[in-house]
């Protein structure tokens, strides 16, 4: 299993697949989960001929665990230290909810020059929280609610959000897969306990706008209508307005889980828009 030692000695855990393939597609996946959850869009793009690249962020999965720099900075700059170690270009940057996030945050952190294309699914762009500026965002009370179940059982939140709104198995008449359930528990127990603490903040707070203005590349958004973690109104229908070059192709009914759920059509889009 390789791992790249960053320059403040965190060990960041990556999959490297199909490393004669072109072109390159990474992968950003979201809390708190790892790249694991992204191997069905991994392996899909890799039988096309592609090679994918896909890292667990600082604190999650199979990375250390370090107390600090659970941010969007930091995220963004582990990155680019990947980037530059598998000597990256011409890539079609894919991130799932906070993974969007990430993947903004590197465009607005360090530009483009690597980057041709990105797809944001289920993004948490440009800002989840409410405040006065961004008056139909999440409340604060509501991520406030997360830190606090973390707190008091984490392994029985983890096993709420998966079991309810993550994949919407909270509809009626919804398919409900108790293998889903398991590997986002599983994931989410792999990750650090102040690392899944630190990005509730990050991931609902971090202001995207100016990130989003900056992406001179074309940007797709894939969003859910029924999205009950990351509303589609607040998010991909405002950010696709901010990027220079977006396009919004909206998977009705579909969840916050997109990549899971909605797995084969979300493959299709990204096929496509590679190949575009």
């Amino acid at each position: 299993m390789p791992y790249l030692k960053l320059k403040d000695g965190v060990d960041l855990y990556y999959k490297d697949w199909n490393t004669t393939g072109s072109p390159t597609v990474t992968f950003s996946h979201g809390w708190p989960l790892n790249s694991d959850n992204f191997e069905a869009q991994m392996f899909f793009l890799a039988s096309q001929g592609c090679r994918v690249v896909a890292h667990d962020r600082r604190g999650h999965g199979r990375s250390s665990q370090p107390w600090d720099g659970n941010d969007m900075d930091t995220y963004a700059d582990d990155l680019h230290q990947l980037f530059e170690h598998l000597d990256l270009d011409g890539v079609m940057m894919v991130g799932h909810s906070t993974g969007g996030g990430e993947v903004a945050r590197f465009c607005g952190r360090h530009g483009t020059s690597r980057v041709k294309k990105a797809v944001l699914i289920s993004a948490v762009t440009p800002l989840m929280v409410q405040t006065a500026s961004n008056p139909t965002g999440t409340p604060l009370s509501v991520f406030e609610s997360f830190r606090e179940a973390m707190v008091k059982d984490k392994a029985q939140f983890f096993i709420d959000v998966p079991s309810g709104p993550f994949f919407g198995f909270n509809r009626e008449g919804a398919e409900v897969s108790q293998g889903l359930i398991w590997s986002w528990w599983q994931q989410g127990m792999m990750c650090g306990f102040k690392s899944a603490y630190d990005c509730i903040k990050a991931f609902s707070e971090t202001d995207l706008t100016d990130d989003l203005k900056n992406m001179n590349i074309p940007v797709l958004f894939l969003h859910g209508d029924d999205d009950q973690v990351v509303p589609i109104g607040p998010s991909a229908q405002t950010a696709v307005t901010i990027v220079p070059n977006g396009t919004l192709k909206t998977h009705p009914g579909g969840p916050h889980a997109l990549p899971n759920i909605c797995s084969d059509e979300v493959n299709k889009d990204l096929l496509a828009f590679l190949k575009e």
